[in-house]
């Protein structure tokens, strides 16, 4: 149970969605983190990286992302039925290198649009104390919505995330950022540990007083769908000729804030956009479809439209577009569970992706979403499996296909699977997870030193 006393604040919840990051701190005592540093030395020096493997190595850890401050920043900002996503990695910075470049984390090696609202968390944490010395992460404020970088590093805003042992900071999961110099004797180590929304929001789900926030178009819509999942009402004067001019720019800011503002006036700003996703530019196509996102219901015939269109960019963007519109899509399910044979695997997987968040008419979604589970390509094969998590219980007749996934030699395909299963939660689903846990359990205490 959360403790509603350390959700989010106002300014904190403002200050993640202007800057990307925010850093709490444990309330676990310093001889813990001082255990859990010890424990990570020896398990490095035995065994080398557990990757994922890291929980059930130090179960320790478990009780980290259970600290009340921490939950209560999670739920604010993923609601209340976050979960803990399969991915985790150990970032050890070695005494004496020289850091890391900049980068985002990728998907697994695969291309994804990149989704600007808060669906997916990463925690940065840090079991000793880090300083500008042993090289802390540093991050980019406020680049989570931006591909590319500034022209100069001059015009970057680069900073370090320092604090005490037990530190942990919340992130966008695509905030530039990189590892810096660790310029002492001693490692440092960073859990990097992911968290997933699951629903979409309907009401504010941190401790909310402020009913309005004006961050520019881009971070007050954001605040809004936080709000409760709806966009700002149009803009009076959207200046559509100038907008519209402004979606063409070779500056990825001015096209995204051009793109927002277009998608914040409502149907007015729909034809411009629609035209734009059309684009022979694959940059312009991507901010169209965060524009038609935006946009809402208002969008959706020109969305459904653009699904079949001959290039494969505009139909993977605009799957992606009525996906990130949740319920307001709904009347899209039908057209999205037909992609389910594009011969394209960036429509396919984003048609899978949609089909979760909108999680709606599960008689035409859940067996589109069962057949996706055999599909060539991995990331759709995953992303089905996550998006059958949302349907829970009505897409019990997706646990024959989600058994066999279980078998699946992509590790996330086999993980999103099991959470699927946890989520549908009927008996066979149940039945089916236990199986498969029970052959693939884990003993963190047996090493090669100590086998039985």
């Amino acid at each position: 149970m959360v403790d509603q006393r350390l959700l989010l604040t106002d300014a904190q919840m403002q200050h993640f969605l202007q800057h990307g990051y925010l850093t709490l701190k444990t309330q676990l005592p310093a001889a813990f983190h001082q255990e859990i540093y010890r424990r990570t030395e020896e398990v490095f020096a035995k065994e080398g990286n557990p990757g994922n493997n890291i929980l059930p190595r130090i179960p320790e850890l478990h009780q980290v992302f259970a600290d009340p401050v921490l939950s209560g920043g999670l739920a604010s900002l993923l609601g209340p039925s976050y979960i803990m996503h399969s991915h985790r990695h150990c970032h050890i910075n070695p005494a004496g290198s020289q850091g890391g470049g900049w980068h985002k984390d990728s998907y697994w090696g695969f291309h994804k649009v990149r989704s600007h609202r808060t669906r997916w968390v990463m925690i940065f944490y840090y079991p000793q104390d880090t300083t500008l010395d042993n090289g802390p992460t540093a991050v980019m404020p406020g680049t989570q919505c931006y591909e590319q970088r500034a022209a100069s590093e001059a015009d970057e805003v680069h900073l370090p995330v320092c604090g005490e042992a037990g530190t942990a900071t919340l992130v966008h999961f695509d905030l530039w950022h990189r590892a810096s110099a660790n310029q002492t004797a001693n490692n440092r180590y960073m859990m990097k540990f992911q968290f997933t929304r699951m629903e979409e929001p309907t009401a504010p789900c941190w401790n909310h007083q402020q009913a309005e926030w004006h961050d520019g178009v881009v971070g007050s819509q954001r605040w809004q769908w936080h709000l409760g999942g709806q966009a700002a009402p149009p803009a009076a004067d959207p200046a559509l000729p100038a907008l519209t001019r402004a979606l063409g720019d070779r500056a990825e800011p001015v096209r995204l804030k051009a793109a927002y503002a277009l998608g914040a006036a409502g149907r007015a700003g729909v034809p411009a956009l629609a035209q734009a996703l059309g684009s022979q530019a694959k940059e312009i196509q991507l901010d169209a479809g965060y524009g038609l996102a935006l946009a809402g219901r208002a969008a959706v015939p020109a969305l459904i439209e653009a699904l079949g269109h001959a290039d494969e960019q505009a139909r993977g963007c605009a799957a992606y577009a009525l996906g990130d519109m949740g319920a307001q899509a709904s009347e899209a399910v039908g057209p999205l569970a037909r992609l389910a044979t594009d011969p394209a695997p960036f429509v396919r997987c984003h048609a899978a992706e949609a089909l979760g968040t909108i999680a709606g008419q599960p008689e035409s979604a859940v067996p589109a979403l069962a057949g996706l589970l055999a599909d060539e390509d991995a990331q759709t094969r995953f992303n089905a499996a996550y998006a059958l998590a949302r349907f829970g219980a009505r897409a019990d007749e997706a646990v024959p296909a989600l058994a066999t996934a279980l078998k699946d030699s992509n590790r996330y395909v086999r993980n999103h699977s099991a959470e699927a299963l946890r989520h549908i939660a009927t008996p066979s689903a149940q039945q089916t997870l236990l199986d498969f846990l029970l052959v693939s359990r884990w003993c963190p205490i047996t090493t090669k030193e100590s086998t039985f």
